[in-house]
């Protein structure tokens, strides 16, 4: 299947054409681990998931880079103002590695909770130090970087496709916005490679000098350059990396290496909430923790986000939450069903199979073009609609559908993971729950009401859902 993406670079849609035949580099700008991410972080971070789940879902063999920021990240983006990491250390009056490893690991809980795929190396700053020295001491060979005392800056004029990614005119920049004045820098759109700090926590010494550390953009540079090569595929983030961020990335490493860094850049857009940026003054900055609060699990934010196309922005609200778990709510349970048919027997017509053909196709169209999730969501919708307005059982269809949701999850992350019976002690076994239905059957028969309420209610509070037809006592697992 051809897919087509939107390069940010280009700004255009395009075939994609991997480097290596079969094979996809790709890397992905991570946390920077001050603070538990948010339900907008976690955006880009479910984009990333995306991206991984298709290509694999398509034959593609990935090797995928998430990076962790632990220094060097400035409060405004900027080379001025205090390290995110150092002030909340100060704030919290702990070691900054403390946060490091606390925010860590709550980071990689959330991307389990959210049923995200780990990425093959998470690769953190600080542990890449001397390959980003490698990189700026050859930047300065070829006159693309100068120092000034300890502190080392990329010279912008001296290459000229820098505002290429984010539209920006060098000459149009200058101090002010994200440009601090700098009156160290030849121009206000230089950025910093190295800082020197002797007051900062956080430093290494280096031939810059006793007391330096990174500047933000150089990171990326090196981590992605050590686990992917000086020439890779995929580049993403979200939105707001786009400057100054990634335009730094892509100057600095094709002025070291002399060549294109990344074949596709891709970006996906915030999250709003209520219509409107998130902002701790308004009480609305959320984490998974306070969606769980609610009633909500990972899995309905992840849903949520699907429904949406990742070039346009997302509206968070309770009230869309609430639709997406509902909606994912139909799609399970109909898994559900589909799966009691198969055991009941139930056959695919060639009218069902045909309706699911026909939307597997749209399906794989929809994902091939710029993963448009939403047309792809509906593509499953309609043929729900269609198969259970047309069995009997509210099925339709069996085997044919099952493998299109199977395909699908594969592909979006759709349905969590259920705990296997045989692995938990108190959950009934396929054979259990038959021979309970059998019984059941019997007292019902013999009139023994008591006895057929005893067992039906014992099955639901093991979550074994019953349906009297007229073909038969249908049941799935809720």
């Amino acid at each position: 299947m051809e897919l087509r993406f939107y390069n940010s670079y280009s700004r255009q849609i395009e075939d994609f054409r991997p480097i290596e035949p079969g094979k996809v580099r790709m890397y992905h700008c991570g946390p920077t681990v001050y603070q538990r991410p948010h339900i907008g972080n976690y955006r880009a971070f479910l984009f990333a998931d995306l991206l991984r789940r298709v290509f694999e879902a398509y034959g593609f063999e990935v090797q995928q880079v998430m990076n962790l920021t632990d220094v060097g990240h400035l409060l405004n983006d900027a080379d001025e103002g205090e390290d995110k990491l150092e002030a909340q250390a100060r704030k919290d009056q702990v070691d900054p590695w403390q946060i490091v490893e606390t925010v860590s690991q709550q980071f990689f809980a959330d991307l389990d909770a959210l049923g995200v795929r780990p990425a093959h190396h998470y690769p953190r700053a600080s542990d890449h130090i001397p390959e980003m020295v490698t990189i700026i001491e050859a930047l300065i060979e070829k006159g693309h970087a100068y120092r000034v005392g300890d502190n080392v800056y990329f010279d912008v004029s001296t290459f000229p496709r820098y505002g290429q990614l984010s539209g920006n005119k060098v000459e149009e920049l200058e101090a002010g916005a994200r440009l601090e004045i700098n009156e160290e820098k030849r121009h206000p759109a230089d950025f910093a490679l190295w800082k020197s700090d002797p007051k900062h926590i956080m430093k290494w010494a280096t031939v810059f000098g006793e007391h330096g550390f990174p500047g933000w953009h150089i990171e990326c540079s090196a981590m992605a350059e050590k686990y992917l090569g000086k020439h890779f595929d995929i580049h993403t983030g979200g939105e707001d990396n786009v400057f100054p961020h990634h335009e730094c990335e892509i100057a600095q490493s094709e002025a070291a290496n002399e060549q294109t860094f990344v074949n596709l850049w891709m970006h996906t857009r915030f999250l709003q909430v209520d219509g409107g940026k998130m902002s701790k003054s308004l009480g609305n900055v959320y984490s998974l923790d306070d969606l769980a609060e609610r009633g909500y699990s990972a899995w309905d934010y992840r849903f949520l986000v699907l429904r949406g196309h990742y070039r346009t922005q997302v509206n968070f609200t309770w009230e869309i939450l609430r639709s997406a778990k509902e909606s994912r709510a139909k799609l399970a349970d109909w898994r559900s069903r589909l799966q009691a048919a198969m055991r009941g027997g139930a056959a695919d017509s060639p009218a069902s199979i045909g309706a699911v053909t026909t939307a597997r196709q749209a399906f794989d169209a929809a994902i091939a073009d710029d993963l448009n999730t939403p047309e792809a969501v509906a593509a499953l919708f309609t043929l729900r609609n269609e198969l259970v307005h047309a069995g009997e059982t509210g099925t339709g269809t069996s085997e044919a559908a099952l493998a299109l949701l199977d395909h699908a999850d594969a592909v979006l992350g759709l349905f969590e993971p259920t705990a296997d019976a045989s692995e938990d002690p108190n959950a009934l076994s396929d054979a259990q729950v038959e021979a309970l239905i059998a019984e059941r059957a019997e007292v019902r028969a013999a009139k023994n009401w008591a006895r057929a309420d005893e067992i039906r209610d014992a099955l639901q509070a093991a979550g074994i859902v019953l349906e009297d037809t007229a073909s038969g006592v249908h049941w799935h697992r809720s």
